[in-house]
């Protein structure tokens, strides 16, 4: 069972294209018109040990905004697709990450009902010309386009470039390890009282 995904989305303020697998890592393709948000999506990939390859372009002459939160809809619904109906996952993933003096930590549940409780608090509204609020809209829409619970929570942290970037690290590991084929359980299951997620 191959557990990748394809997915465009194209409007008059973005052009995005992801490419996804799950299961089989290789060297990340990563290309936005935003340095620092490249420097984020290659933590998720490499550290999540996903097949990632991202061509996106947004009207970031305005701002990074439009980027940013669409390619968090077309990540979230690769997620979506490469999942399909998420038989034999783990389904719950947990991760805290360490990056000097910031700790991070992540929990998030696979299951098909979006809610996302963020707490990164940086002390600096910009990195670069990277405005440090949009994290929260990126992690916003992947979480509605997948379908996933996920908390992300800030433990401690002064730097906001480690607090960002730690913050990706942490969701990588945590998907890594939501993401993966349980050999406990059958072929067909679904790890759910409900016997659906």
């Amino acid at each position: 069972m191959k557990r990748t995904a394809h997915q465009k989305r194209q409007t008059k303020e973005t052009q995005i294209e992801i490419k996804l697998n799950l299961d089989e890592f290789t060297e990340n393709k990563i290309s936005t018109n935003s340095a620092f948000f490249n420097h984020l999506l290659e933590q998720l990939g490499k550290h999540g040990l996903f097949g990632l390859e991202i061509q996106a372009i947004g009207d970031i002459e305005i701002d990074d905004h439009h980027l940013i939160e669409d390619t968090g809809i077309v990540l979230g619904l690769a997620f979506k697709e490469a999942l399909g109906e998420r038989k034999q996952i783990r389904r719950y993933g947990s991760a805290r990450l360490p990056m000097d003096e910031t700790l991070i930590e992540t929990d998030l549940d696979l299951t098909t009902r979006p809610f996302l409780f963020y707490n990164l608090q940086p002390k600096r509204e910009w990195i670069g010309s990277f405005d440090t609020s949009l994290p929260l809209e990126f992690w916003r829409a992947f979480v509605n386009n997948c379908g996933l619970n996920l908390h992300i929570n800030q433990i401690r942290g002064e730097n906001a470039h480690h607090i960002i970037e730690a913050s990706f690290k942490s969701v990588a590991l945590a998907l890594r390890t939501a993401c993966e084929i349980d050999p406990r359980q059958k072929e067909d299951s679904i790890i759910s009282t409900k016997g659906v997620l």
